[in-house]
């Protein structure tokens, strides 16, 4: 007899000797639970990760919509400023003597540090809006999802 002949005696003998075998009750209790609470586990961290999948989303859809409100906002302030400087520039090129140019001009600088400082504290005050929401968010998403943890383990 060869060593491979040999070999499968040996398994054909193993596997008929445990075709009769019985798996004892309290070991297929064991397997039976343990089964079950796996499967009650995963489906807990399963639903905890969809509804943290769910918060992230929310929590990049406001951020966006706070990065689009301030995108925004720049674009106003560029075309308001485009325009002040349009209509200074027209106003000069009207002016009949040169101190009434740089009376112009000296006025147009005035005016536009004031709007400057107000669109700064705009874009600043927005922006920190902005900002705090997103942390709330991600905050309040961290310790639910903490809390999604520790009721599922």
């Amino acid at each position: 007899m060869t060593v491979q002949e040999d070999f499968a005696k040996q398994a054909q003998d193993m596997f008929a000797a445990a075709k009769d075998a019985k798996i004892p009750e309290n070991l297929q209790h064991f397997a039976e639970e343990s089964v079950t609470k796996t499967r009650e586990a995963f489906n807990k961290f399963n639903a905890a990760a969809k509804d943290n999948a769910k918060v992230m989303e929310d929590v990049v859809l406001a951020s966006t919509a706070g990065n689009k409100a301030i995108g925004e906002k720049l674009f106003q302030n560029t075309v308001a400023n485009t325009e002040s400087l349009f209509d200074a520039a027209q106003a000069m090129a009207k002016a009949k003597t040169l101190p009434e140019a740089a009376q112009i001009q000296a006025k147009f600088f005035q005016q536009q540090m004031t709007v400057a400082g107000t669109q700064t504290k705009e874009l600043f005050e927005l922006s920190t809006k902005v900002a705090k929401q997103t942390f709330e968010m991600m905050n309040q998403a961290a310790t639910k999802s903490f809390d999604q943890i520790k009721k599922a383990s």
